[in-house]
């Protein structure tokens, strides 16, 4: 049998390869930084979310609006065709 995998407890970063603990605010500001790097290089289509139909209508509509007003792009699914 094998043994069940811990779970994290606070967020991790990356550093020169290894993983980090983290305070949430530097995590969220590097997550941040990272979708802003992307879109000023690539465009706001190099980005897209992906939400859950199993997610309340309010959830998937602030996903709909981070995609559509933060990121510039259209490009959002939720696997409502199932």
């Amino acid at each position: 049998m094998s043994q069940p995998l811990a779970r994290l407890t606070q967020p991790l970063v990356r550093e020169g390869g290894i993983l980090r603990p983290a305070t949430w605010e530097a995590a969220l500001d590097r997550a941040a930084d990272g979708f802003r790097k992307a879109k000023e290089q690539y465009g706001g289509d190099a980005l897209a979310t992906m939400s859950c139909s199993k997610a309340s209508n309010e959830m998937n509509y602030l996903a709909a609006k981070l995609t559509r007003v933060a990121f510039g792009t259209h490009n959002i699914d939720s696997c409502n065709r199932t």
